[in-house]
């Protein structure tokens, strides 16, 4: 059963079932449109995944059938009433990226489930994610230069890096609407389900990787982190200097043993 975390803003949810977190945008009146009090509460999330041990996996999506319409620059701007909300964002050094998973990613994977629009700001979060589950109905796109505005979550960097220059510049200078159809063909995401099952398709996913090592896991995320923009022979130098010691582990044991048993393996992270 899951349990509310005190992490938790009015405006963002964060919620731990077993080694899950579910990150939920909770603004529905405003189509999750991004806020202050959604952005801390999405910072302090990722920093709560990364560094708790038995946190494996998490999931972010939005609240009533929509994941997030963007930034509301208005909200972002305002100052909260809430002391405590005050002082957590003067904690947090850039929650505003950190929030918008432009600096300080999760350590850990992050699966995004989208229902309804995922435009701007949203399609921005769907970028710093690494798995991405989309409803067949839902609306995805940059809309920033439509607005005379720029991608400040980094799209206009990562985009072409991860499906091509052609595509992204497609969506990135055009800023029209993109279905989830045209994104599965370039890349952007990796499975489209029938609206409404974006959070169980994402769920399923979540548990297949809780069941993996989790430091086989993070090793992999941390080597393509470190090492996407350099040349293989420097590449490899490091993969050898992250992944040895997962080789040499008790989980990597641990699975050697539960493969010849027949049986699951139960990985500690150790």
């Amino acid at each position: 059963m899951a349990e509310r975390l005190p992490i938790s803003t009015e405006h963002c949810t964060v919620e731990r079932d077993g080694h899950v977190v579910i990150v939920t945008m909770n603004r529905p009146e405003a189509r999750n449109a991004l806020s202050s009090a959604m952005l801390v509460g999405l910072a302090d999330a990722w920093a709560y995944m990364s560094g708790t041990p038995d946190v494996r996996v998490g999931i972010l999506t939005g609240a009533d059938g929509t994941f997030c319409a963007g930034a509301d620059l208005k909200a972002m701007g305002q100052r909260p009433d809430d002391p405590e909300l005050q002082a957590r964002m003067a904690r947090i050094t850039n929650f505003h990226w950190k929030g918008l998973l432009r600096e300080g990613q999760p350590t850990k994977p992050l699966i995004c489930a989208v229902e309804g629009y995922a435009v701007a700001g949203g399609t921005e979060l769907l970028v710093g994610t690494d798995l991405r589950v989309v409803a067949e109905s839902a609306t995805l796109g940059l809309y920033e230069a439509k607005r005379g505005l720029f991608p400040m979550g980094g799209s206009a960097i990562r985009l072409p890096r991860q499906i091509g220059y052609a595509a992204a510049m497609d969506i990135l200078l055009t800023a029209r609407s993109v279905t989830p159809q045209e994104a599965l063909a370039m890349g952007l995401i990796n499975k489209i389900v029938p609206d409404g099952t974006a959070l169980a398709a994402a769920r399923e996913l979540a548990d297949q990787i809780a069941e993996c090592g989790p430091l086989a896991v993070q090793a992999i995320l941390r080597t393509y982190r470190e090492t996407q923009h350099l040349a293989e022979e420097e590449a490899l130098k490091i993969s050898d200097e992250i992944g040895w010691p997962v080789i040499g582990s008790k989980d990597a044991k641990e699975g050697s043993l539960a493969f010849k048993e027949k049986r699951p393996a139960v990985f500690k992270g150790e």
